[in-house]
């Protein structure tokens, strides 16, 4: 019922429209398909309230400053936001993409690089390999990097010096004699915390857009860089795909969907793919380099075909692309939780774990939920009300704590002893207190223990004679996965899904005859154990 934005991409045009359903959107939605204005706005607050004051003491400017963001819609919201907040002209923040209009991208480069204005540049990745800006002092990351060797390459872009004539010349409010010593990396994202593999981008060519790559392939470009790239823009594309979009895209191309075609392009620029279409061809283990070059001629040949002979898919693509909209949430309120440094981030999650095993102990009498965890052996399995009385005590104020938050201070904390991540927000509860309490010296989702115990359980049934159908086995798995998400699992359970689709509680009465509480009993006692 809310009216909300709707902003094509493209041209960033606004339109009002009523949402006829609740928009649930994840982090990975954030500035793609969704806009939170109020949530860049909170970030470069909190940077301008600290960035002088806490970095740089004493200054009097703003340090020359490049912030990274997810793709050229973003930049262009983070640089009218960081004008909004420091209250300056489009001279003070300029974006720097491959899509900037009216002045060339390189020309706002040099001025950023020699000149005095702008202090704050905006970039995706134009500024992230090759480009020296000397008097970069700040590097801020508001978007995620999996790539080491990127990330790398990212940050390095902090590191390069310059004297101190030069520095006072584009930093005048530097004082007398200052050298540039040092440069600060400002994570608003997580990226300095992230585990970062070593990967290779698809994007050999990311000046030339995706109308360009697609026509250049048409005319007959067949180079690896040329359709790694297309691949890479396509993979993109596809992931965003509906089920009506994805149809129309393969009765366009006679039947092969954009993913085999990112497939194909993909498998035609891997040297390895080549090296056996070459074996295949020829029968030899180590065919001559002439095969090999051949065969890889072939397989982009053939990973071309679908697009170069059909301009209609093309066009289709290309439309499908220029129609996807971003959503702008102006609802929303994000408040700042933390800037800062590291350890004091360290320092915090102790003090939460602390607060939470006082928390059990000042609580265990009062909130049953802990009593029972709390006590060994179980008295009886805590109930799904009960859990939920538990997460709202601990998510009111002044607490406000999530099971989520609770299972990142304890990762930041005891590092060797968390395994996994969250899996259920209620059950992963029973986990928490019995870490806590010394239960279990290791941190594991609660769904874990819950299926190792099924196991366990199962084999030990089978070895007593058992003989479960496989309709019977299929409901106590059933019933296995409601106990992971909710704690445990009553006759209550089989009035929801998928339990009711199979035909409820009599279903289940007349699978497992009159025992059918007993078995709920036995399989909440072993599995929750």
């Amino acid at each position: 019922g809310l009216w909300v934005d709707k902003r094509d991409k493209e041209t960033r045009a606004v339109r009002w429209e009523q949402l006829d359903d609740d928009l649930d959107y994840a982090p990975s939605d954030l500035d793609r398909a969704v806009v939170n204005e109020d949530q860049i706005r909170t970030v470069i607050r909190a940077f301008r309230d600290n960035a002088l004051r806490e970095l740089f003491p004493g200054r009097a400017d703003v340090p020359k400053t490049l912030i990274f963001a997810k793709d050229d819609s973003h930049a262009e919201d983070i640089a009218r936001v960081v004008r909004d907040e420091f209250g300056r002209g489009n001279e003070f923040c300029r974006k720097i993409t491959y899509k900037t209009t009216g002045e060339k991208p390189e020309d706002i480069l040099r001025e950023f690089r020699i000149s005095v204005m702008p202090r704050v540049a905006v970039t995706v990745d134009m500024i992230a390999t090759g480009t020296d800006v000397k008097p970069l002092e700040i590097v801020f990351f508001m978007r995620n990097v999996r790539s080491r060797t990127f990330f790398e390459q990212m940050k390095g872009r902090g590191v390069r010096v310059l004297t101190s004539d030069e520095f006072r010349s584009v930093t005048p409010g530097a004082k007398a004699n200052a050298n540039k010593d040092r440069f600060v990396i400002v994570d608003a994202v997580g990226v300095t915390e992230a585990d970062l593999s070593d990967t290779f981008t698809l994007n050999k060519r990311p000046s030339d857009s995706l109308a360009a790559l697609m026509d250049a392939v048409a005319k007959g470009d067949r180079s690896p860089d040329a359709l790694s790239t297309l691949a890479g823009r396509l993979a993109r594309l596809e992931r965003r795909l509906s089920e009506p979009e994805r149809a129309r895209v393969e009765e366009a191309s006679g039947g092969a969907s954009l993913s085999d075609v990112v497939a194909a392009l993909t498998r035609s620029a891997d040297p390895d793919a080549a090296l056996e279409a070459a074996k295949a061809r020829t029968g030899l283990d180590e065919p001559d380099p002439a095969d090999v070059a051949a065969a890889s001629g072939q397989l982009r040949e053939d990973a071309a075909k679908t697009l170069a002979s059909n301009p209609r898919l093309r066009r289709l693509i290309l439309d499908i692309r220029k129609f996807h909209e971003q959503t702008i949430d102006a609802v929303s309120q994000d408040i700042l939780i933390e800037a800062g440094p590291s350890p004091e981030a360290t320092e915090r999650a102790k003090r939460v774990t602390a607060s939470f095993r006082q928390f059990i102990e000042d609580n265990r009498d009062e909130i049953a939920a802990l009593s029972l965890i709390y006590d060994r052996p179980f008295r009886r399995p805590v109930t799904y009300e009960e859990l939920r009385a538990l997460a709202d005590a601990l998510a009111a104020p002044p607490l406000s704590w999530t099971t989520q938050s609770l299972w990142e201070a304890y990762r930041r904390v005891e590092r060797s002893k968390v395994r996994g991540g969250v899996k259920s927000a209620l059950a992963d509860l029973i986990s928490l207190v019995r870490h806590a309490v010394g239960h279990d010296d290791e941190l594991v989702p609660f769904a874990d223990g819950v299926h190792a115990n099924f196991d366990r359980w199962m084999a030990k049934q089978e070895a007593q004679g058992a003989d479960f159908s496989e309709e019977q086995r299929r409901w106590l798995e059933a019933v296995r996965d409601h106990i992971a998400a909710n704690g445990s699992a009553d006759l209550r359970a089989f009035d929801t899904a998928p339990f009711i689709q199979w035909g409820g509680v009599g279903k289940a009465a007349a699978l497992f005859g009159g025992g059918l509480n007993e078995l709920l009993d036995a399989l909440n006692r072993e599995l929750a154990a």
